[in-house]
C-alpha cells in the first residue's frame, strides 16, 4: 500500500502564497506556542512536501513532461512555505542538507522508492502516481487543519490544500488527454469528481 500513514499530504498556489509562490505569512505577527501534535504535524509536513518534490523531480527527469516540471516548481515553494513555519515556531528542519530521495522517516524513504518504481514503468503510471499523491495530500491536510488553531499554520495548510486540488486537476487532465480515466484511491468518488470538475484555484 502506497498510502502515507494517517498519523501523519501534497499542492499550486493559494491565499498564503505571494506572487512569487513563497509563503506570505507576516513575520511580525505574534506566534503562539505549539502543542506536541501541531509541532509533530509541521515536522511530518516538511518531509511530505519534500516527498512530492523529489518524486516529481525524479519522474520529470524520466518523462520530460511539463506537468512534472511545473508542479515540481510549485512543490519547491511549498517546501519553503513549511520551512518558514518551522523557523517561525523555532523548530529545526529535519530535511536540511538531505539529497533527493533521502528522509529522516524510513516510511518516506520506502514510499519514495515504491512510487518511483511505479512511475518509471510508463508515462500513464507516472501521472497516476502524481494524482495519488495529490489526493492523499488533500485528505491528510484535512486532518492537519483540524489539529491546529494557529492562524499562520492554518493559512499555509489551506493554501497547500488548494494547490493539491490544482495539481490533482492537472494530473487528471493529463491522463484524460491520453484516454485514461483516473480512479481515485484516497478520496471518495463524489469528492474527487467535485475537485476535478471545478476551476483552477488562485
Amino acid at each position: 500500500d502506497d498510502a502515507i500513514p494517517t498519523t501523519t499530504v501534497v499542492s499550486g498556489s493559494g491565499g498564503a502564497f505571494g506572487a512569487d509562490g513563497t509563503a506570505a505569512v507576516d513575520p511580525a505577527a505574534p506566534a503562539g506556542a505549539l502543542d506536541p501534535t501541531e509541532a509533530a504535524d509541521l515536522l511530518f509536513m516538511i518531509e511530505e512536501e519534500k516527498l512530492a518534490l523529489d518524486v516529481y523531480t525524479s519522474l520529470g527527469a524520466t518523462w520530460d513532461l511539463p506537468t512534472f516540471s511545473n508542479i515540481a516548481s510549485a512543490e519547491a515553494n511549498h517546501v519553503d512555505a513549511v520551512r518558514t513555519l518551522l523557523e517561525r515556531y523555532g523548530l529545526d528542519d529535519p530535511t536540511e542538507g538531505m539529497a533527493l530521495g533521502e528522509f529522516v522517516d524510513a516510511r518516506f524513504t520506502g514510499l519514495y522508492q515504491d512510487l518511483i518504481a511505479q512511475g518509471q514503468s510508463s508515462v500513464v503510471s507516472a501521472l497516476e502516481v502524481g494524482a495519488a499523491i495529490e489526493e492523499l495530500d488533500i485528505v491528510d491536510l484535512d486532518v492537519r487543519l483540524a489539529q491546529t488553531d494557529e492562524a499562520p499554520i492554518t493559512k499555509v495548510y489551506e493554501s497547500l490544500q488548494a494547490g493539491s486540488r490544482n495539481h490533482l486537476r492537472a494530473f487528471a487532465g493529463a491522463l484524460d488527454a491520453r484516454g485514461v480515466t483516473y480512479q481515485p484511491l484516497h478520496l471518495d468518488q463524489v469528492t474527487y469528481d467535485a475537485v476535478v470538475s471545478s476551476g483552477v484555484e488562485r
